[in-house]
């Protein structure tokens, strides 16, 4: 096995040509791209000390939900030194990966892979936290204050920034009131483990991947584990709709076509589509099915209930212990309450309010919904005298659909980013990458 390059611990420069916010997979695959770029200056803070991937759900057998395929660069450069296939071979698993024809990498040999390739990055600057951001009129460019670990703050001048600081978990009003003792947001799972083990019932609430999964860990305990409650708003415990010419959704043909259409059809669309991105895996769901199923053939396991359609609308502590939460069965319109000992906030994620860029707050463009106006080059919409650009990613879901979350759209869009910096194309883009035609005939009759 080969060892690691050291990390850069080079001071970081006075300008650079783009800086990135934020090293979630999303800018590690600017990084990565851009290695190969050698006219442009790249920087990229993080705060954290190291790259950490959902660490409170990184169970050892769970899968990416998408093929190795989706990689930080494969879809637009396959040949790249940093594909997770040369990861592979660099680790000594070339051939066992091949011969195990699983061509989705568990959760935790991809976090593996993204550390492995930021090692071999000497752009990212981990212990670096972004602050604030100006414009500075002087220079044309933006000025970024940039904290280290030891306390220490540089100004840094960028000619353009990505933005990639992610998501936070997010805890809804009706849960909001609860002790931290008595909930926990399914990305903190299993940090709680302590919690969980302590608990008489743990019930889950939300659904999705992470609901799941959860229930899933739950049912796996020994007999003596706690009693499990699943609890979701949605009619079923609905499976992604992952089938072929669905997942064309996630092209780049279908992200041009939705980016064209008017903001009021394209949040409709988006809230249509949520079996897309918020869905459960069908291997997830039977390997739930399994564990219900073999629970039964263990006398004395704690009691198990699943209940969908049930909507939480308030909760409050038990004075004899535990928690009460009120809910709401929307078939028929009947409230109950439903006592458990612990919440497991399955209730997903928001984008984290980019405050750094408060300075910047009169100078970019909104639309109906206050959110910023996206152009297709990811890059938002600025007032005329801020000549440079701010680029998003993931955090365009509004703009460019439901693609903007998935790891397979990643590659593509910080190819897009690269050519809209330097001006010219160091990545073609691809096209013709869809077999479903989105947008109707032109008047001609033509496609």
């Amino acid at each position: 096995m080969s060892t690691s390059p050291p990390r850069s611990t080079a001071p970081l420069p006075a300008s650079t040509d783009l800086l990135a916010v934020g090293c979630g997979p999303f800018n590690l695959g600017l990084a990565a791209l851009a290695s190969t770029v050698h006219d442009l200056d790249l920087v990229v803070c993080e705060e954290h000390d190291e790259l950490s991937w959902h660490p409170g759900l990184m169970f050892d057998d769970a899968l990416l939900q998408v093929s190795f395929l989706a990689d930080l660069v494969t879809l637009v450069d396959p040949g790249h030194p940093l594909s997770f296939l040369h990861y592979l071979r660099d680790r000594g698993r070339l051939y066992r990966f091949y011969v195990r024809e699983r061509f989705h990498p568990t959760r935790l040999e991809y976090q593996d892979y993204l550390r492995w390739a930021a090692d071999r990055l000497p752009a990212v600057r981990f212990g670096h936290r972004v602050e604030t951001v100006t414009w500075d009129v002087r220079s044309g460019r933006f000025a970024v204050d940039v904290r280290d670990t030891s306390g220490t703050t540089t100004t840094v001048l960028a000619r353009d920034l990505v933005l990639g600081i992610g998501t936070e978990p997010s805890i809804p009003p009706a849960l909001a009131g609860l002790p931290a003792e008595r909930l926990v947001h399914s990305g903190d799972y299993l940090r709680r483990a302590t919690a969980v083990d302590q608990a008489g019932r743990v019930t889950v609430v939300g659904s999705g991947q992470s609901g799941a999964e959860v229930t899933l860990d739950l049912l796996r305990r020994a007999t003596e584990a706690p009693a499990v409650s699943w609890l979701t708003r949605t009619p079923v415990f609905a499976p992604l709709d992952y089938s072929k010419l669905v997942l064309e959704m996630t092209t780049p043909d279908y992200v041009r076509y939705f980016h064209g259409l008017d903001g009021a059809v394209r949040d409709t669309l988006v809230a249509e589509q949520w079996r897309h991105y918020k869905g459960i895996s069908e291997s997830t769901l039977e390997e739930l099915h399994d564990a219900l199923y073999r629970r039964q053939l263990r006398p004395g396991s704690a009691d198990v209930e699943l209940r969908a359609g049930v909507a939480v609308l308030g909760a409050e502590e038990d004075p004899s212990g535990g928690v009460v939460l009120t809910c709401h069965h929307a078939d028929t319109g009947r409230e109950f309450r439903h006592r458990t000992d612990l919440v497991v906030a399955a209730t997903g994620y928001r984008h984290r309010p980019p405050s750094l860029l408060d300075p910047l707050t009169p100078a970019i463009r909104t639309d109906h919904a206050d959110r910023p106006v996206v152009r297709l080059d990811h890059s938002v919409e600025l007032a005329p005298h801020v000549t440079g650009r701010v680029f998003v990613s993931n955090a365009d879901l509004h703009s460019h659909g439901v693609a903007a979350p998935d790891l397979g759209i990643g590659a593509v869009r910080n190819a897009t980013i690269l050519n809209a910096v330097t001006g010219r194309e160091c990545y073609p883009p691809p096209r013709d990458t869809a077999f479903t035609r989105f947008a109707p005939p032109t008047l001609d009759g033509g496609a």
